[in-house]
């Protein structure tokens, strides 16, 4: 069995974000394998030391630079790699058709996902593989078995837990509590290097959604404290909700 998993090269979740000149500046910043993205790394890779699937394929769709997580992802057992070049400023969209052709041409059993990228937070690829091509999908997964053809998995719902079950070929998107990936050992650094790569052009997709601006959330300002008796910091705490913060209220 075939399993591919995409990934998606993020800012390190503890970078410090700057904007310049309305972009988001890179200089200096740590590049990482978005961390839902690499919990579906190390579930395919169970996967194949269960015996489960027979090769581990990874794609991931950017510029050069998503090289580095295609090669992180390698070192940690991954069979293969493939890159598919396209500009970093495409949307979900976009990025689906691209990655969806990618697929096909694979034929993989089993895509797997994270159900989300840390930098965007849309949560709209896998779902949007899954749409175009016509293949069944489950959502934020917290376990996999596979036997007779079928994926049966745990997902997340609200207030409880959901089991189900898809036929394959299925594209599933995992939680990050599915697992907990491992780090790459110095071996499978060393290996990764001579593991095949290959690297080819996006087709033609066009972005329905243009970033217009971008701005940083305001910084947070202190909170005040009413030291008062309670008749008095009643009467303080009112006095600041209506004229200072603007509390609005309805009759």
């Amino acid at each position: 069995m075939k399993v591919l998993v995409c990934v998606k090269q993020t800012f390190d979740t503890e970078a410090k974000i700057e904007i310049k000149d309305g972009k988001i500046a890179d200089a200096g910043i740590n590049l990482i394998i978005n961390p839902y993205d690499e919990v579906a790394v190390e579930g395919g890779i169970q996967l194949k030391e269960k015996g489960v699937a027979t090769e581990v394929v990874v794609l991931a769709a950017g510029s050069d630079k998503a090289m580095d997580a295609i090669r992180t992802a390698l070192a940690m057992g991954a069979d293969r790699g493939i890159l598919v070049k396209q500009d970093t400023a495409a949307d979900e969209f976009a990025r689906a058709v691209v990655l969806a052709a990618a697929i096909k041409a694979e034929n993989p059993d089993l895509v797997l996902a994270g159900h989300v990228a840390a930098d965007d937070g849309s949560s709209q690829v896998p779902t949007r593989i899954a749409e175009i091509l016509g293949l069944p999908h489950i959502n934020v997964i917290t376990s996999i078995e596979i036997a007779g053809g079928k994926a049966t998995c745990s997902s997340e719902a609200d207030g409880g837990t959901q089991v189900t079950e898809v036929s394959m070929p299925a594209v599933i998107s995992s939680q990050v509590s599915w697992n907990e990936p491992r780090y790459p050992s110095m071996k499978g650094i060393m290996q990764a290097k001579k593991k095949p790569v290959a690297t080819v052009d996006a087709v033609a997709a066009d972005s329905k959604v243009k970033i217009v601006d971008l701005s940083l959330p305001a910084a947070k300002q202190a909170g005040i404290k009413i030291d008062d008796d309670p008749d008095v910091a009643a009467a303080k705490l009112s006095e600041w909700m209506l004229n200072t913060v603007k509390v609005e209220i309805k009759k």
